[in-house]
């Protein structure tokens, strides 16, 4: 049983290196290559795809202690807006406990005008007062005695002022910080075009954040064997439309597969065992934020739709005086027979 299993591995490894030398022949010549990716060619060097689906790149750093590489104030700009509002209260809850143990160390004695009768109420107390000298609120009712407890009570008034500018400052970050505000369909879509076939996928703009000038830019990555060996070949997919003067509704971008494409006489068998990524670049100028956005997607073979075609996402209003958008529509398709088989 083993040697029968060894000799089925060896078989299809044999395979998929025979696969990747005829994809190798395949390849269209008249096809752009790209060199200026940035991305590595050697494939033994690289696990999995490129870009992750959100655009983020697909690395795990390591080599490096953790409070090197860890970048507090991107962390705390990037993460979803629940995550930052939990760690500002987590901060906060933390820090006025430290200093609320600090005030029972010191004694209780040394804050006039606690009311305390149970060792909970003595917590609660010094918590409180805490919070109040943090925020520099002070009520009043609690005062430091003596310069242990006043000393304290100013550096927590300190702490608390510079933790107070800072969270401003990521609040406002948070909301004045230029990104896209763009929504990528699930899919890719191979579909019937022009009595041939295109690449199709579409996007969005999801909120009044609208963009000007914008740019589209994809690149083909391809895993084929050249001199006996694995490498990654890049290649410009060409747009019919790859600028816009505007971007307020969904936009579908469109690669006709002809004699310049890539995916020339390519089927489905081909893009799979070269394990095709459709790297996305997307740039253009947000009039709200008067700044250049950029974005990014990916589309990994896996995520290719074979004969098929969007739904289309608005119509007029009822009136006829205004167009509807349905952005949850952004992933619906429908089936389509191909003109070719792939």
């Amino acid at each position: 049983m083993f040697h029968k299993a060894a000799k089925i591995g060896l078989y299809e490894l044999s395979s998929t290196k025979n696969t990747h030398k005829m994809l190798l022949k395949k390849l269209n010549k008249q096809a752009k290559t790209n060199e200026e990716t940035g991305l590595g060619t050697n494939t033994s060097l690289i696990g999995g795809r490129f870009f992750r689906k959100n655009g983020m790149p697909n690395i795990e750093i390591k080599g490096l202690p953790i409070w090197r590489r860890l970048n507090i104030y991107h962390s705390l700009l990037s993460m979803p807006i629940w995550k930052f509002l939990a760690s500002i209260l987590l901060f906060f809850v933390l820090i006025n406990l430290i200093f609320a143990s600090l005030y029972i160390w010191i004694g209780i004695d040394h804050l006039g005008g606690m009311v305390v009768e149970t060792e909970s109420d003595k917590w609660g107390e010094a918590f409180f007062f805490s919070a109040q000298t943090f925020t520099t609120v002070g009520y009043g009712r609690i005062n430091p005695i003596g310069f242990a407890a006043s000393l304290t009570a100013s550096l927590e008034a300190l702490i608390g002022l510079m933790s107070f500018a800072l969270a401003t400052g990521l609040l406002y970050g948070r909301f004045a910080r230029p990104r896209a505000f763009i929504k990528y369909s699930k899919n890719a879509l191979f579909v019937p075009f022009k009595e041939g076939v295109a690449l199709m996928y579409r996007m969005v703009p999801y909120t009044k954040n609208y963009l000007v000038n914008v740019e589209v830019k994809i690149t083909l990555a391809l895993r084929v064997e050249e001199e006996g060996q694995l490498k990654n070949k890049f290649f410009d997919l060409p747009l019919e439309i790859a600028k816009a003067n505007t971007l307020t509704a969904n936009w579908t971008l469109v690669h006709v597969i002809n004699e310049k494409s890539p995916l020339f006489n390519f089927t489905k068998a081909d893009i799979d065992a070269a394990q095709a990524e459709m790297l996305v670049f997307v740039q253009g100028f947000d009039e709200s934020f008067s700044n250049t956005v950029i974005s990014r997607a990916s589309y990994s073979f896996e995520e290719f739709i074979y004969g098929a075609k969007f739904v289309p996402m608005f119509h007029p209003n009822e009136d006829n005086s205004s167009t509807v958008l349905h952005i949850e529509k952004l992933d619906d398709y429908i089936a389509a027979d191909l003109p070719i088989k792939m």
